[in-house]
């Protein structure tokens, strides 16, 4: 049994208790289980695809994202020989496009090193691009019943309160032990059904905050329950420190087109297409926006129209304000103010410019930010 841990013991389940946990969640999930597209047909392909989907987003928002994902790209095949730009265009509005990315790269793989055929051992599987212990065993278990454990944040959560585990979950030995956990809970067979509902108790009850002990299937095996310690277990996560920066996006106008830049490697929303923008300062000479206020309004426009044609070789007289938009990426808020421009001279220089007529602008995968823009721009005037 593992140590023990402040005031409070590991719970650590004998045999008994990890026969009872297995029969009530599996009970429970048969009769409540969500109707999710990815379960009617869990396939190797459309498993993988979910996963990583899911990953750091909700359910309900994946659904829809998915069903068009796999609609038009319905194999490994058609994912490996679709143009970068279809596939960040068909995940436009998931974030973190790095995923993406990386399914694309292993789906190449997968036609390369495994006869386009996505591989069932899990050491292969891992290989992949973008996919890690978790993932790997996520996939092979729903897909195929393979016997893998899984640890993610739903089930992180659910298995430190299953044996009122009060150090931080996130840290090795955390993690060593509630894998170990993980795997010594594995029924022998219907693993498809238990790991997702490990999954789903956690999404639906076991919430981080007030969970929903009533409804809960196993809350008489819960010693955190028990305890009264539902607030402190597990032990909460720091709380990002929000760095506040404004921006300006400029839409340059060429007769109906306008101007896009592809974000270059190492930038924010890398391989995407986006507005011309970047940072401004305060208006005082100082590089650091002032943090009381939104500060494009203090920015010159003979500035605004210096900065576009640094960025993109474009002379513009700038015109007026469009809107501005508040949103946040990672740990920064961003304040982006949006001015129409009109090109008087110059040549797009590099393939991560283009001018693009308005009415196309839905074909191209866009930022958060910038489809709005184009929202905004292809409205009636």
């Amino acid at each position: 049994m593992p140590d023990s841990h402040d005031d409070v013991p590991i719970h650590w389940p004998d045999a008994a208790w990890k026969r009872h946990f297995r029969r009530q969640i599996l009970d429970w999930f048969d009769r409540h289980a969500r109707d999710l597209p990815w379960r009617r047909s869990p396939t190797l392909y459309h498993v993988w695809i979910s996963e990583v989907m899911l990953q750091q987003t909700r359910v309900v928002t994946v659904i829809p994202y998915f069903q068009r994902f796999v609609a038009a790209l319905p194999d490994v095949a058609a994912l490996a020989a679709a143009d970068e730009q279809q596939v960040l265009r068909l995940w436009e509005g998931l974030g973190y496009y790095r995923r993406a990315r990386q399914l694309h790269a292993a789906a190449k793989k997968i036609v390369a090193d495994h006869g386009g055929q996505f591989p069932t051992d899990i050491e292969q599987v891992r290989a992949l691009p973008g996919i890690g212990r978790y993932t790997a065993g996520a996939i092979l278990s729903i897909a195929t019943g393979a016997r893998h454990p899984i640890l993610e944040a739903n089930t992180v959560r659910v298995f430190s309160r299953l044996i009122a585990y009060r150090d931080d979950p996130s840290r090795s030995a955390g993690q060593k032990l509630l894998w170990q956990l993980a795997e010594e809970l594995l029924p022998n067979s219907r693993v498809d059904a238990f790991n997702q509902a490990l999954m789903e108790l956690g999404s639906e009850i076991c919430w981080p905050r007030e969970p929903n002990c009533a409804a809960c299937p196993v809350a008489k095996l819960c010693p955190t329950r028990e305890l009264g310690l539902q607030d402190r277990i597990p032990i909460a996560k720091r709380r990002t420190q929000y760095e506040d920066v404004h921006e300006a996006a400029i839409v340059v106008r060429r007769g109906s087109a306008v101007l896009l830049r592809r974000c270059q490697p190492g930038e924010r929303w890398a391989g995407l297409w986006d507005f011309p923008r970047f940072a401004v300062s305060n208006g005082n000479g100082d590089d650091a926006p002032a943090p009381s206020r939104p500060t494009v309004d203090h920015v010159e426009q003979t500035d605004l129209a210096h900065r576009t044609r640094e960025l993109t070789g474009i002379t513009v007289s700038l015109g007026e304000q469009l809107a501005t938009f508040k949103h946040g990426v990672t740990r920064f808020r961003i304040t982006l103010t949006c001015w129409e421009a009109q090109r008087q001279a110059g040549r797009i220089r590099g393939s991560e410019l283009v001018w693009q007529p308005v009415h196309e602008l839905d074909h191209m995968p866009l930022s958060t930010t910038g489809r709005k823009i184009a929202k905004l721009l292809q409205r009636p005037r």
